[in-house]
């Protein structure tokens, strides 16, 4: 690999006409540019420059370089720019991933502080599970995912990967509201509800093996009488009557016919927030964007 210091000089004695002129551009004696351009010549393994009593001359191999070295340098420069515009968050690209509860509560405020305060910077969003979004950080197609875990089952595979805790979100019984006596809600014991249908999600991983693991921790195997994709159709199933289901925090929005219940025993039922990356990723933009991801979750928690 040529020194590009070197390659400088050669060029600049090539403008100048002798090696002290080199010298005096780059600001050294003409001894040491001697020495830095002697050892180019072995660099290259060949003579670039004849030495005459009073001056120097090029050799055809040291034209030849001598007029690559413009373009190269130049292109360094052009590199070395790029890379202090992206460490001062004015250029580059993130990309990033989120669940759709995450997303809709705190992962846009963040996105859209970081495109406020950052314009020159590309981002790139996709919304994506973390069964999803895990092995895509990994591999470097993703920058930053919001993921997450339920705390009875074990963790996913992180080799490679760094996790930093956003939000530990305790989970709520929905229930249809009309099977409420009046008054506020009051923590309840999922064995009351042993002998309810329950609405639960298709998939046999993550929300839905917690809610089963739960059920069967506090004495009893749930009667899932529906199973459907989404929270918004587990929500839309509840308040119809269907039945009652477990459901994270954030995906409590308020809906008519439907009442949320905190648990008075949760034995450790909560869903973990994390902001993933790749260990050992400093991307300026990846950390700017976690603070900004921390920030949007200070405004979510209020004073």
């Amino acid at each position: 690999m040529l020194d590009p210091r070197r390659l400088r000089l050669l060029r600049d004695v090539a403008v100048t006409g002798t090696i002290a002129g080199a010298a005096a551009r780059a600001g050294c004696t003409a001894a040491a540019a001697s020495q830095q351009l002697s050892a180019l010549e072995r660099d290259v393994g060949t003579p670039l420059l004849e030495r005459l009593a009073r001056s120097v001359r090029l050799t055809e191999a040291g034209r030849v370089l001598a007029e690559h070295a413009d373009p190269v340098l130049a292109s360094l420069a052009e590199a070395e720019r790029a890379v202090r515009t992206v460490a001062g968050l004015r250029g580059g690209t993130v990309r990033v991933a989120a669940f759709a509860t995450a997303g809709t509560s705190f992962a846009i405020p963040a996105l859209t502080a970081f495109r406020r305060r950052c314009p020159g910077v590309e981002l790139h969003f996709a919304e994506l599970e973390s069964d999803q979004s895990l092995p895509l950080v990994r591999a470097g197609e993703i920058d930053l995912a919001v993921t997450h875990d339920y705390a009875p089952l074990s963790r996913p595979d992180l080799r490679g990967l760094t996790q930093r805790p956003l939000y530990r979100e305790p989970m709520l019984l929905a229930v249809p509201k009309k099977s409420l006596s009046p008054g506020n809600p009051q923590p309840v014991s999922l064995t009351d509800f042993a002998g309810r249908d329950w609405v639960a999600a298709l998939t046999s991983t993550g929300f839905q093996a917690a809610t089963e693991m739960a059920c069967r921790a506090a004495g009893f195997e749930p009667r899932i009488s529906v199973r459907v994709h989404s929270y918004q159709m587990v929500l839309a199933m509840v308040a119809a009557g269907f039945g009652v289901s477990l459901v994270p925090q954030l995906a409590a929005v308020p809906q008519r016919g439907l009442a949320y219940l905190p648990i008075s025993h949760p034995q450790g039922l909560a869903r973990q927030i994390h902001a993933t990356t790749r260990t050992g990723d400093r991307s300026p933009a990846v950390q700017h964007l976690l603070r900004c991801i921390a920030e949007a979750l200070g405004k979510r928690a209020g004073p």
